[in-house]
């Protein structure tokens, strides 16, 4: 089970950053995940499900005939996503709920997204079991993070930035979904590693 008081922590985190997260991700995506939202959202198809949608910043670039479900712990956070499905003419159900227990019964997706949004959640392993027991066999996952570099000194600095963006929003700079993936049972059927190994952009389909 999830640590309940931890996700209200973190609720409260995103609550308030609400409002400034499309300004200061705008940069920051730019630098260093350019093209990810693109490589992941072209991937999708059928009744998709995105965890950890936020805002939102991935609803233009879902092609045209999928059916969205978003899900975010923060209600402020999908307050904002739900202006701008609006504002694109995307018909999306958002509902607030914690991603190391999706609230949809199993095998009810043909894709699962989450960019951005593992290097977040307390229990990663967790999470990512909960992505696969919800998606239809034969489904597909697809990931977009920031992740520990194999590079020694580039891995020691995020090491340090770690010990601060932990205690301001649970960020963690040195985790790799890939490995956690596999052992889910996910077969990885596209993996690129980037930006001297600090991204990662994931496609792997339930066996």
């Amino acid at each position: 089970m999830s640590d309940e008081h931890g996700n209200e922590r973190l609720r409260d985190v995103w609550d308030r950053y609400a409002s400034r997260y499309d300004r200061d991700m705008g940069f920051v995506e730019r630098l260093q995940f350019g093209g990810g939202r693109e490589w992941v959202c072209s991937q999708a198809g059928g009744d998709v499900l995105e965890v950890a949608i936020g805002t939102g910043r991935n609803l233009p670039h879902y092609p045209a005939g999928v059916t969205l479900t978003g899900l975010d712990l923060s209600p402020a956070m999908l307050d904002i996503a739900r202006i701008r499905a609006v504002e694109l003419g995307r018909d999306v159900e958002l509902c607030e709920g914690d991603a190391q227990e999706l609230p949809f019964p199993d095998a009810s997706f043909d894709t699962v997204v989450c960019t951005l949004g593992l290097c977040g959640v307390p229990d990663d392993r967790a999470a990512i079991g909960e992505m696969y027991r919800v998606l239809r066999p034969g489904g597909t996952l697809l990931l977009l993070d920031h992740i520990g570099s194999h590079r020694k000194i580039v891995h020691f600095g995020q090491s340090l930035l770690e010990k601060v963006s932990l205690r301001m929003c649970g960020d963690y700079q040195t985790r790799r979904p890939l490995p956690l993936v596999e052992q889910a049972g996910f077969v990885v059927r596209r993996q690129e590693r980037l930006k001297l190994g600090t991204v990662e952009r994931v496609a792997a389909v339930k066996a």
